[in-house]
Formats: structure tokens, sequence, C-alpha cells
């Protein structure tokens, strides 16, 4: 796989992604249950389950902020997911070659889905403000909510200016949670996730972050998301995967390895989690640990009909050539390495390459 190194205004881009959903006090009870299931068929990566779930969700209580957010969040993580960029790899400041698919803009009725959906959200949780200043859950729910539409703003429409003053206020909003409600961890996801982002910015970007109101101190801000993912708050699934991105990038792999421990354990569906196992385990210079969690993954999900991450095939076959090659399996990398070749050749539109590579395998 071709990879070349993330400009400064794309690694920016890719950091605002890090909001989904905590649930609002006075939330239906119907709602709170169908937005759980949602939920767990998102981190299994069951999108159309998922969207279906947050429609009844909105149903049953057309007033649950939590309900429009999380089906915002369905529909922005479809477009991400058939792009291929939910990979750790990506957040690390590498990218695949550009290419048509992952040019290609979303549907207008997705679009006009995702708008509809946040800005519902966004305004039951300014008349929740409206009626009461000093409500902790309405500026957590209107911080979640301006996050997410930051996140699509700058990962979709790739509009940074737009994306920096929604991010902003999400951290204002969420930073006024933990003043006025010191016991929700959970708001400290976000505020947490953008001082580690100020802290990792050249200096005249920092400056420039910090005039307009973001706080820095990289080590703080990583204890705010661990304090997030120990909560137990409905957004602490979300604080886990933020850690293992922040581990990974600090070079905690063990601490990592712990995270995803637990994510496979939860969401035994989610063929990602097992892939970022075994990318870990490279990073941390352990291919036969890399080779087992790739091979097991290529195994345990051999039979598996759901669509693919965009280019997910070819990471695949990628990643465990490189392991197998690091232990000096040579016969079996090259199997493995001219796979991803010809796959990413297919994607690229390159019939006469990818047809070389097959002659090679031969």
């Amino acid at each position: 796989m071709t990879v070349m190194a993330r400009p400064r205004k794309r690694t920016v881009a890719v950091w605002i992604v890090l909001t989904l959903a905590a649930a609002p006090a006075r939330a239906n009870p119907a709602s709170a249950v169908l937005r759980a299931k949602g939920a767990a068929h998102t981190y299994n990566l069951e999108h159309e389950e998922a969207l279906a779930a947050f429609r009844q969700a909105v149903a049953a209580d057309p007033l649950d902020a939590s309900a429009y957010r999380g089906l915002a969040t369905s529909l922005w993580l479809g477009i991400t997911y058939r792009r291929g960029n939910m990979t750790v790899d990506d957040y690390l400041g590498r990218v695949s070659t550009p290419n048509t698919a992952q040019a290609t803009p979303p549907s207008s009725e997705t679009v006009a889905a995702f708008r509809d959906a946040i800005e519902r959200a966004i305004a039951l949780a300014r008349q929740r403000l409206a009626s009461n200043p000093r409500d902790a859950d309405a500026h957590y729910q209107l911080g979640a909510a301006v996050g997410l539409r930051a996140s699509y703003t700058a990962t979709v429409e790739g509009r940074m200016l737009g994306a920096f003053r929604a991010a902003r206020e999400a951290y204002e909003e969420h930073a006024q949670v933990l003043s006025l409600a010191p016991q929700r961890k959970d708001a400290g996801l976000i505020v947490g996730t953008y001082r580690y982002i100020v802290a990792t910015l050249a200096l005249p970007l920092r400056w420039a972050a910090y005039i307009a109101g973001f706080g820095g101190d990289g080590q703080r801000g990583l204890r705010l998301v661990e304090d997030a993912a120990a909560y137990g708050g409905e957004n602490q699934t979300d604080a886990r995967f933020a850690l293992l991105l922040l581990y990974n990038r600090e070079k905690r792999y063990d601490d990592a390895l712990t995270q995803l421990a637990t994510l496979r354990e939860q969401y035994p569906r989610n063929r990602l989690v097992w892939l970022e196992s075994g990318s870990t385990c490279l990073r941390a210079g352990r291919p036969a640990d890399a080779e087992r969690f790739l091979s097991e993954g290529v195994a345990r999900f051999a039979d598996d009909r759901r669509p693919r991450m965009f280019g997910e095939d070819a990471l695949w076959r990628y990643k465990r050539g490189t392991a197998l090659a690091a232990l000096g399996r040579t016969a079996e990398a090259e199997a493995d390495l001219f796979q991803a070749a010809i796959r990413l050749c297919e994607r690229d539109n390159d019939p006469a390459t990818a047809a070389e590579a097959r002659r090679l395998m031969k």
C-alpha cells in the first residue's frame, strides 16, 4: 500500500472526528433503549441496522436531541466507512493514495438527512438552555451536537474554518459542563481531545488556538479522556476508541492493546477492532502477535458478507504480509502482499498492473 505523510491541514481535520453521543437526562425510556440498540449496531459495523434503530428512537421521542445526534452520527460514519478512513493509520499521519471512490461525494439524500438530524439536535439543545442556562446536560447536548457538526464539516466538506468555529463552541460547552457538574467526566472526552490536539500543533497554530479559547496541555487532555473512559457514561466506548488512538500516538502500546481487548469482547462483530489489534502489535514491534491477530481475524470473518470498508481487504493483506515478512516467512508474505497489490490496483482502476501481480503470484 502506498502511503505518504499527511499534510497538517488533513491531520487537524481527522482529529476532529472524536464525537459520538451521551444521553439527555430526561429522555423517553423507549428512545433510550433504541439509542442503545443503535449504538451497539454502530460499534459492530452494522450500519443499516444502526440507522433503522436511530430512526425508531427519533419516532419514539421527537424531543430527544441524542436520538437525532445518533442518527446524524450513523449517517456520517456511513460516509467515512465508504471512503475507507476509519483506521488508526488515518489519524497517525498516514494516508492511502488518492482515488476516485474516496473523492466521490455522498448522495444528496444522505447530506440532507444528516443536516436535518444535526440541526434538529442543536435546536433542541438550545431550547433547553434558553429555559435554564445552568442545565449542565443541555450544555452537554449542545456541545456534542456542535462537535459532530465540526467533524462532518472537516472530514466530508473539507471546510476547516467552519469546522474550527464549531469545534471551539463544542469545547466551550463541555468545559462549561465540567464547571457546572464536575462529576460529569463524560464531558472530558471532547475537552481532553481538543486539549491534546492543540498540544500537537506547531507553535503559531497553537497560539492561534489559545487566542481562540482552546486550552492546551496534551497530558492533561489525555487524563481527561481516560477519566471519560472510566466514567461509564454512554460515550464510554467513544472514549475507549479515542484512547486507542492517543495511546498509539504516545507509543503506549500495552495500554492500547488493553483497550482493544475490551473492545473485542464487547463488539465481537467489529472486524476493524481485530485489524487494529494486529496493526498496534506491528507498531509495537511484535510481529508474531500481529500475525496471530490478523490471521485469526481473517479466519473469523471469512464468511462475513457485510459491506467492507473501502480498501479493507487490501489492508488486511498488507498488514499480515508485513507481519509475515518480519517473521521471515517470505513465501506467505509474498502471497499476502501480492493480494494487497491486486486489490489496490483494482481500486485505482489499474487492471494492467493487477494482471501483472496475478501473473507474478503464479
